[in-house]
C-alpha cells in the first residue's frame, strides 16, 4: 500500500501545484522520488510532529492541499492536540498519512502498535477516517482524499500487502465495495485484513455457506445503506479489522444496527481492549488474538452454528427474493 500511495500522489503532484508533502524525517526510500521531482513542494519537519502538523496546517489555510506523513501512532496520537485543535477546528484541507496501520511494525514493540487511530480519528468532528483494503484501493484512496475539501486520514498498511481487486473498481468515499456476494452470512472488512476475509469466505463456500464481502474502506461517513442490506439479506453479520473492537468498525457497524433497531446475529473480530505486550512479526501477533486464517473461520462458524432456526435453505431463499 505504501508504493500505491506514493505512486499517486506523484500523480497528483504533477497535476496540482498545490500538493505538499511533509514528513516526520523517515521513509526515504519512497519519499526520495518526490523530494526529487518537487523539491519546493516538500519537507522533512524533523522527529517533531507536533511541528509537522502545525505547519502543514498553516499551509493548507494559505490554499495548499498538504500530505503529512509518518509511522503509525506519531502522525495521529502523538500530535493529537495539533490535530484537532489546528487541523479538525480550521477545517484545514490536511490529509494525515499513516504507515503500518495495526501490528505492521510489531517487532518495535508497543510503541509502534497502531490499535487505537481509528477510534480516536473518527471522533474528531469534520475527520474524513480512510483505512484501503488492498494496493489498489490504496490508490483510489489517495486520490479521492486529495480531492476531498478538508481534513481526511488515511491508514495505510506497510508493504507486501495482496492485490484482491483484479479489476478496475469504483471507489467513493463513504461507499462500501461489496467483493463478493452471499446470502449467509456478510463479513465486513476494513484495512488490510480484506484479503483475509476473502480467503475465509472462499473456506466457508467449501463448506456450503455463501459469505458476502464488504471492504468497509471508509469508515467516516460510514456506508450505512450497505450495513442495512446486509443485515436484512444476510443470517448474520461480522466484523474484520487491525484494530481495537472499541471505536473502530465493529463499534460503528453496532451503532449503525443497534439506532435502526435491527435485528441480525452480530461479531465483533478485532483486537481487545488490551496492549500487547509482546514483540514479533505481524502474522504472529494477529494469531494470538485470533486473528489469522482459521481463527476467523472458527469464529465465524459459532456464529452460523448459534443461529436458531439457522437453514442454508431459508437463507437461499431470503436472499434470492431480496436480490429481485
Amino acid at each position: 500500500m505504501r508504493g500505491a500511495f506514493f505512486r499517486t500522489l506523484m500523480e497528483l503532484a504533477e497535476r496540482n501545484e498545490r500538493v505538499h508533502l511533509v514528513v516526520g524525517d523517515l521513509g526515504f526510500g519512497v519519499v526520495e522520488p518526490f523530494v526529487a521531482r518537487f523539491p519546493n513542494r516538500f519537507l522533512n519537519a524533523g522527529v517533531a510532529e507536533q511541528n509537522m502538523t502545525g505547519i502543514a496546517t498553516g499551509m493548507a489555510l494559505s490554499g495548499k492541499v498538504v500530505f503529512t506523513y509518518s509511522i503509525g501512532n506519531f502522525p495521529t496520537l502523538r500530535c493529537l492536540e495539533q490535530v484537532r485543535n489546528d487541523v479538525c477546528y480550521h477545517g484545514a484541507n490536511v490529509k494525515i498519512v499513516s504507515v503500518g496501520g495495526g501490528f505492521a511494525y510489531g517487532p518495535l514493540g508497543m510503541s509502534h502498535h497502531t490499535t487505537e487511530d481509528i477510534a480516536i480519528m473518527r471522533a474528531l468532528p469534520g475527520m474524513v477516517v480512510v483505512a484501503p483494503g488492498d494496493p489498489v484501493e490504496a490508490e483510489e484512496a489517495t486520490r479521492a482524499v486529495g480531492a476531498h475539501s478538508g481534513p481526511c486520514y488515511l491508514r495505510l498498511g506497510r508493504a507486501g500487502e495482496p492485490t484482491v481487486h483484479m479489476r478496475p473498481i469504483s471507489f467513493e468515499l463513504g461507499k462500501a465495495i461489496l467483493v463478493r456476494d452471499g446470502y449467509h452470512v456478510t463479513l465486513i472488512s476494513t484495512g488490510g485484513l480484506l484479503s483475509l476475509a476473502v480467503e475465509v469466505s472462499e473456506d466457508l463456500a467449501r463448506a456450503g455457506y455463501r459469505a458476502r464481502v464488504l471492504s468497509m474502506h471508509t469508515i467516516k461517513p460510514m456506508d450505512t445503506e450497505a450495513v442495512l442490506i446486509a443485515a436484512r439479506e444476510t443470517q448474520a453479520v461480522v466484523t474484520l479489522e487491525e484494530h481495537s473492537i472499541l471505536g473502530g468498525l465493529g463499534g460503528a457497524v453496532a451503532e449503525i444496527l443497534a439506532e435502526s433497531g435491527t435485528a441480525v446475529a452480530f461479531k465483533r473480530i478485532g483486537l481487545p481492549s488490551t496492549f500487547c505486550c509482546k514483540a514479533g512479526s505481524q502474522a504472529y501477533l494477529l494469531e494470538q488474538f485470533g486473528i489469522s486464517r482459521e481463527g476467523v473461520l472458527s469464529s465465524v462458524r459459532e456464529v452460523l452454528k448459534d443461529l436458531r432456526g439457522f437453514s442454508p435453505k431459508r437463507c437461499k431463499e431470503k436472499g434470492s427474493s431480496a436480490q429481485q
